[in-house]
């Protein structure tokens, strides 16, 4: 499968959610895939993805650490291929309060969400620059804008990425790479499983489609815009968010995201 005048799209965190949303809506686009994930289903999802009739290369692989990302760097550039597109998607979340958690849980949602999102992007982000060409998408969130009671490292970790994609962007403007970011609300993925957060009220809430998600960043990508924020409900929460302040802010994430807050 595949065709080797294809474009060439790298996709993390791509065995479910929008991760998977993302590459299946590249694949539609006629771009090869290296995907990768840090769990087996990532196996099941290039199969998937392969259905779709494009080369689909897979690498389960821990992204939170220096030699997982160097491991996948190497993985990518045995594909032969620039990489036209990268969707760095991959991310982890974890609930309950700070003091509450492991320690280590803690760091390894730190060392996933950012640590290795910066270390791939400025692997593969430098092979951008020298050639002049690519585009870069970032999955920040709406959480990075809010003090995130009972999720405090998780959000802390998206206004990072938020942070980082708008300044990134600017130092690219001139050289022929894009940088957006995607900023999702929450959506119904497997997430809140993950994150030990089902007992929560905004585990048990009413979600966004991760398909529709998917295609308002893919869209923004190529469109080569800034940022965009997927869903009205989010951008209304997006504005709010800059005009309150920040402890009534984090007051209310806490009636979200307290453990027990969902319903019986």
């Amino acid at each position: 499968m595949g065709n080797p005048q294809n474009p060439l799209a790298v996709v993390t965190g791509a065995s479910s959610g929008i991760g998977l949303e993302l590459a299946k809506i590249a694949a539609s686009n006629g771009y090869d895939l290296v995907v990768a994930a840090d769990e087996d289903d990532i196996d099941i999802a290039a199969d998937i993805l392969r259905s779709i009739g494009v080369s689909v290369d897979a690498m389960r692989v821990d992204l939170s650490t220096k030699q997982g990302v160097a491991d996948f760097g190497r993985f990518v550039a045995d594909k032969g291929k620039p990489v036209d597109i990268l969707l760095a998607n991959a991310g982890r979340g974890l609930g309950k309060g700070f003091l509450d958690q492991e320690l280590d849980e803690a760091l390894h949602v730190i060392d996933t969400n950012v640590t290795g999102t910066v270390a791939l992007i400025h692997t593969i982000g430098n092979d951008m620059r020298a050639r002049g060409n690519g585009k870069i998408l970032i999955t920040g969130s709406i959480a990075g804008f809010i003090p995130g009671t009972y999720q405090a490292v998780y959000n802390a970790t998206k206004a990072f990425l938020n942070s980082f994609s708008f300044a990134l962007r600017h130092e690219l403007k001139d050289s022929g790479v894009s940088v957006t970011c995607l900023m999702p609300g929450a959506t119904e993925t497997r997430f809140f499983e993950r994150a030990d957060m089902l007992d929560t009220e905004v585990g048990q809430a009413d979600k966004d489609d991760p398909a529709d998600v998917a295609r308002v960043g893919f869209t923004a990508l190529m469109k080569g815009e800034g940022d965009v924020v997927a869903g009205w409900k989010n951008k209304l929460q997006t504005v709010m968010a800059n005009v309150t302040p920040a402890g009534i802010l984090a007051e209310q994430h806490a009636k979200m995201a307290a453990p027990g807050t969902g319903k019986t």
